[in-house]
């Protein structure tokens, strides 16, 4: 099997959008696969497999009996072992590269249906109003019940254009939501940034791609051209970013810290499996490619930094927040992330098919594993339009049936609320001034005036800019 012809994931349970965290990788054999097959669990396979095939209520089909016994074998394992059939596996390749079709949701199982743990910024999903934390119970008149994810996923694609109906359940709400989507071909520049005030930039990475680490550096190249003098503090924001490909992820982190410096290492069973990947063109760049980040304006790496991250942050932003965390780059700001800290191997088996297989656990360069606890923020800042006990809605990787657990032990604890910035009422002044309002975007912005997280975060800026001038 050729390099190319294998990647390595950390991301999500489901891939609707194709965010994942990717690296081309050789393969490895674990010596532990050359010892004896269980030749009474094969034959119990073989036994049942002959029963379906005599006495089920209808005539069942070798190949879609075979597949559900891969998909059931890799599923049972963990919540991000799965099989990729031919169309799965292209979609996966595709949404990569920024450009996929469907509804422009990353979701997840629980209980057997459908959850939302974050929809994507400027897709039908987002539009229409679906929320993380999200129960899709219907798709159109067919119930999610026993679908597996693939299958949910399946029939959330379709020709763009081509409505389909949601049956949504949704914490609070008495009775379900009921959303009519038209699918489209989903395109997302990962990089969204402008100049908040004079002096202070704000930069949002919605998904980690092919292209992000390149866009990042034109991002930043244009706010310092924008503002015309070097920038007083910059916003980075990762909430609800819920991963992407590992060089995008490294080429980010890179931006900001000292050339070389580790921003994250991975430890499995298989030599391939542990790699330690630095701020070094060789982490990030495609082969042939030049380096983007070496003429970065100066002061990008010194200019003080706030990250933002939510319950929606996972993988690669959790990379990113814990490097830049341990490295003392940047304050991070919000709530607790997802916690997904496991790496998944794509290997394709043939026939355009594949199957995602957890091969490693991350850590940060200071050796936390984030798996299944999270990024905890420097400042714990409560998003204003959710209640306290509903941030981040509880989607998080500890939640999830079958999660692997954290190797440095302990866990997962939300944040406590005293410990919390929170908006006032509607009526009386927030902390910092900030008046508690709806944060709906107007046409053309990328980033609400009113975003109670985000003014808090440019308040901290202008303090530490305060402090620094005395």
């Amino acid at each position: 099997m050729t390099q190319k012809a294998k990647l390595v994931l950390v991301g999500l349970a489901g891939i609707l959008a194709g965010a994942a965290l990717t690296l081309n990788l050789p393969a490895i054999a674990d010596k532990d696969a050359e010892t004896a097959l269980p030749i009474e669990e094969l034959r119990a396979f073989t036994d049942v497999f002959a029963r379906i095939k005599s006495d089920y209520v209808e005539p069942v089909d070798d190949k879609k009996l075979i597949s559900s016994a891969i998909n059931g074998m890799l599923s049972g394992l963990d919540p991000h072992s799965a099989y990729l059939d031919a169309e799965g596996f292209k979609d996966l390749q595709v949404g990569t590269q920024g450009e996929f079709g469907g509804l422009g949701i990353e979701v997840g199982m629980e209980d057997g249906f459908v959850k939302v743990v974050s929809p994507i910024e400027d897709t039908p999903a987002f539009k229409a109003g679906v929320k993380p934390g999200d129960l899709i119970i219907k798709l159109d008149d067919t119930p999610v019940k026993g679908m597996t994810l693939n299958d949910a996923v399946k029939r959330m694609r379709g020709k763009p254009g081509s409505p389909i109906k949601l049956t949504i359940v949704r914490k609070g709400v008495d009775k379900p939501i009921v959303l009519t989507l038209t699918r489209a071909v989903i395109k997302i520049r990962s990089v969204k940034s402008k100049l908040l005030e004079n002096g202070y930039g704000y930069v949002r990475v919605t998904q980690f791609q092919e292209h992000t680490g390149e866009l990042l550096a034109e991002a930043l190249d244009k706010l310092y051209k924008d503002n015309k003098t070097p920038l007083k503090g910059l916003i980075l924001d990762l909430r609800n970013d819920p991963g992407g490909l590992l060089n995008g992820a490294v080429a980010v982190a890179a931006a900001f810290v000292k050339p070389d410096s580790l921003v994250v290492y991975t430890d499995g069973r298989t030599e391939d499996a542990k790699m330690r990947l630095t701020a070094s063109p060789e982490n990030y760049l495609r082969p042939m490619q030049l380096d983007y980040l070496k003429g970065l304006p100066e002061g990008v790496k010194q200019v003080p930094m706030v990250v933002l991250v939510n319950g929606g942050s996972a993988s690669a932003s959790e990379i990113v927040a814990g490097a830049l965390q341990d490295d003392k780059r940047a304050v991070i700001m919000g709530t607790r992330t997802f916690g997904k800290g496991s790496v998944q191997t794509i290997l394709p088996i043939g026939n355009g098919t594949a199957i995602k297989l957890t091969t490693a656990r991350y850590f940060t360069p200071s050796g936390r594993s984030i798996q299944a606890k999270g990024i905890e923020p420097d400042i714990v800042v409560e998003d204003p339009t959710m209640p306290s006990d509903d941030q981040g809605l509880g989607i998080r990787e500890a939640d999830l049936e079958h999660h692997l657990s954290n190797p440095n032990g302990g866990d997962s604890t939300p944040s406590k609320p005293s410990e919390a910035i929170k908006a006032a009422p509607a009526d009386r002044a927030a902390p910092g001034g900030v008046e508690k309002k709806p944060t709906t975007l107007e046409p053309g912005e990328i980033v609400s005036k009113n975003d109670f997280q985000v003014n808090q975060a440019l308040n901290l800026l202008k303090g530490l800019q305060i402090l620094q001038g005395r």
